[in-house]
């Protein structure tokens, strides 16, 4: 073997120096290794270089490749000990074989070199190791012009530069599993807080709804009175009984009552109960509601509908924490917990003199305001999907919806709220003949959805008869259409509702939409007035 001259020497010193430049500059492995064989075959002409790496599956595959197609690398697979890549791998020391032709151990799986032609190629691999595991084969070909290589300095230089790409690895894998220990570790935190910003058959992803969720396992541990303020529907009394279930109180009853559906006679004995002769068909003693909560939570729905005389029981009842039962004297402790629910503007019913103030702030000690739907619309998909399981579980069937009536139902107001959705779910589901839910098959597009006839109601009563008796001096004199609809020409100053739509509709060309915006009324308002004046809509 011969020795290296000083031209040689400084070629191999250049290269060294640009791929330690390439290895430092990224930490994508793949590109660097390219880059690499790249530098080997323009530097040193060093042909069909490898890089090959060992798997998780335990196997050596080649990672990087150059003078071969994509496909011949991609054939580059080898077990350990198998050929003379396999072998490299299994003993982790170099090996040079001077004419692969006459090697039976060379396996020339990937097919990229041709064994005829009378050219010698010479196949040169070192280790890749990481400490002392060997983890992957740095390999080249060098096509022999008759003349012998200097296989040693080969090797001692590849070596160099598998030890440059072992380092390299290292660092790569070492990043890899600090990534991968980061990414599980925020998947473990992510589902910590999902378990504790959660609440069971409560579904709520928005971030409006998991701010409740917080709220709730806050207030939950404690004795304070909670105040559950929001909308009609929006599922006030399933919150209630999570704040129940994760208190200590959770093994002891939940009792709930609503204020709204009893008088005031009827709430005082439902609540306190009463003793036997009390009053006209008390036949024998009964507990209240309060005495059944003993230890637990009552839940008192429609607390802002109790009357006056009835909240200065009530209060003596947070005060004092002892009530008498109906024609009774005898004090009784009780230790509930009490949560109440209301639609109603608490202050403004303070303000008015309908609401005790003194019972306001006992009640109001720990506030949570459920959102309406309208303001958490990313949670109207996955409460889609729950209430359409539970019907087809309930009817034994087996029926989806589609994006489309998806996208409908997601433009809606939902004036009722979650209680809404399921019931007009519940009630599309029931009258749909087909396995899938089409947006043609909702209540809202056949003309037919309740709360949009309750809002086009209070709309009418309370907006059309304004936005139709505008100012006269902005009404133009009636047209002839008016007057064949009307049966007469129209003094402005004198148009009825009915005849300033008819105008309206001719000004438009009978285009409800603008029409609407002539009027200052929403479309749906329009459609009702056509509909209450039963003026026929005509078509041009």
């Amino acid at each position: 073997m011969g020795t290296l001259t000083g031209h040689e020497s400084g070629i191999e010193l250049t290269t060294i120096y640009e791929i330690s430049k390439i290895l430092s500059s990224s930490l994508d492995l793949n590109k660097t290794a390219r880059d690499v064989l790249g530098v080997l075959s323009s530097h040193l002409k060093m042909r069909r270089g490898m890089v090959s790496l060992v798997q998780p599956s335990g196997e050596l595959h080649v990672v990087e490749a150059t003078g071969m197609s994509a496909e011949a690398a991609s054939r580059g697979r080898f077990r350990k000990g198998e050929g003379i890549t396999g072998k490299i791998l299994g003993t982790g020391v170099p090996i040079v074989v001077p004419d692969v032709a006459k090697e039976p151990l060379f396996l020339n799986r990937t097919e990229s070199r041709s064994m005829v032609g009378g050219r010698v190629v010479a196949f040169i691999g070192v280790p890749i190791k990481v400490g002392r595991e060997t983890v992957g084969v740095l390999s080249v070909d060098r096509e022999m012009d008759g003349e012998p290589g200097n296989f040693e300095a080969d090797v001692r230089f590849l070596a160099m530069v598998a030890n440059l790409i072992g380092q390299t690895t290292r660092l790569h894998n070492n990043v890899a599993a600090e990534r991968e220990e980061l990414m599980q570790r925020q998947h473990r935190l992510q589902k910590e807080l999902q378990g504790k910003y959660s609440l069971n058959n409560v579904i709520g992803h928005s971030k409006r709804m998991q701010e409740v969720f917080a709220e709730v396992h806050q207030a939950a541990p404690g004795r304070s009175t909670v105040l559950l303020r929001g909308e009609s529907g929006t599922g006030k009394e399933v919150i209630a009984r999570a704040v129940h279930y994760l208190s200590p109180r959770k093994d002891a009853p939940f009792i709930k009552v609503n204020c709204a559906a009893l008088s005031e006679t009827l709430l005082e004995s439902e609540l306190f109960g009463h003793e036997k002769g009390s009053f006209t068909g008390a036949t024998q003693e009964r507990k209240g509601r309060f005495e059944m909560a003993q230890g637990g939570t009552l839940f008192l729905d429609e607390i802002g509908e109790v009357s006056p005389l009835f909240q200065t029981k009530l209060l003596r009842v947070l005060q004092e924490r002892e009530f008498e039962r109906v024609g009774g004297n005898k004090p009784i402790k009780v230790d509930v917990r009490l949560i109440a629910a209301t639609n109603r503007n608490m202050e403004e019913d303070v303000a008015k003199g309908t609401f005790r103030a003194d019972l306001y702030y006992r009640v109001n000690v720990v506030s949570i305001f459920l959102p309406p739907l309208r303001d958490r619309r990313e949670d109207i998909p996955p409460l889609i999907e729950h209430f359409l399981d539970k019907f087809n579980k309930d009817n034994d069937r087996k029926l989806s919806i589609t994006p489309a009536a998806m996208e409908v139902m997601l433009k809606c107001n939902w004036p009722g709220n979650v209680r809404e959705l399921e019931n007009c779910i519940e009630r599309t589901a029931t009258m749909t003949r087909t396995s899938t839910i089409q947006d043609v098959d909702l209540p809202c597009q056949q003309n037919k959805c309740f709360s949009q006839v309750l809002q086009h109601y209070g709309q009418a009563q309370q907006v059309i008869p304004i936005a139709l008796t505008m100012p006269a001096a902005s009404v133009p004199q009636a047209s002839m259409g008016d007057a064949a609809e009307t049966g007469a020409a129209l003094d402005p100053a004198q148009m009825t509702e009915r005849e300033r739509l008819v105008w309206a509709m001719e000004q438009c060309g009978w285009v409800q939409a603008k029409a609407a915006r002539l009027l200052n009324l929403t479309p749906r308002q329009i459609g009702y007035a056509l509909s209450r004046y039963n003026i026929e809509v005509k078509r041009l």
